[in-house]
């Protein structure tokens, strides 16, 4: 069986790793939500052998993930976890740092709020969140190539979207964290980067 795979995952995976070894230099668990094609995670997790990378997605991509796993021979990269944002419980414990990539844009509103409540729950105090993926600033798109991707996304599911910067990091503040950098990424994307409160 064919390997699933993403070209803008290999498009996007070293410019993600090169804030990933400043933003996670301290961590040493990391709970990836919505892992896809499970090739961040393999190339994460040979690039950051001091972390633990735990991959998360729904049961349809488990699979998959398990597929990039089996040619991976590092000893930090554990068995996928399914998980869906929407359960009241997420099966992993506390992680010191989380990672998620293009799925703010993928879910509703809805789901959106559960992802913040759900990363709420499980990153330790002091613990460091990081998303990537387009995102709108004072309701306007940063490029013409961000609008169309919105367009299209919208027309396949209308509940979702890119996402606004602002509503995003209320949501962020609201799970108890404060925004440290918004990097400016390659193809319009950006990577937010927030810590959890250390109280």
């Amino acid at each position: 069986m064919t390997k699933p795979f993403s070209q803008a995952c290999e498009n996007n995976k070293l410019p993600i790793l090169n804030v990933l070894k400043v933003a996670f230099s301290r961590s040493h668990k990391v709970l990836e939500i919505g892992s896809g094609t499970g090739q961040h995670a393999v190339f994460m997790a040979e690039n950051l052998p001091h972390l633990l990378w735990q991959c998360s997605d729904q049961a349809i991509y488990l699979e998959g993930i398990e597929q990039w796993r089996a040619d991976y021979s590092g000893d930090n990269f554990p068995e996928p976890l399914e998980l869906d944002v929407t359960q009241s419980e997420w099966p992993v414990r506390r992680v010191d740092a989380v990672f998620s990539a293009n799925t703010l844009h993928i879910m509703s509103w809805p789901m959106v709020e559960q992802f913040f409540r759900g990363v709420r729950k499980v990153l330790q105090a002091g613990g460091v969140c990081c998303v990537y993926g387009p995102f709108n600033y004072d309701g306007e798109y940063t490029s013409s190539s961000n609008a169309q991707f919105d367009q299209w996304l919208r027309q396949r599911d209308p509940a979702s979207g890119i996402r606004d910067f602002a509503q995003i990091d209320q949501l962020a503040r609201e799970a108890g964290m404060f925004l440290v950098e918004d990097h400016e990424m390659p193809a319009n994307n950006r990577l937010l980067q927030w810590q959890m409160l250390d109280i």
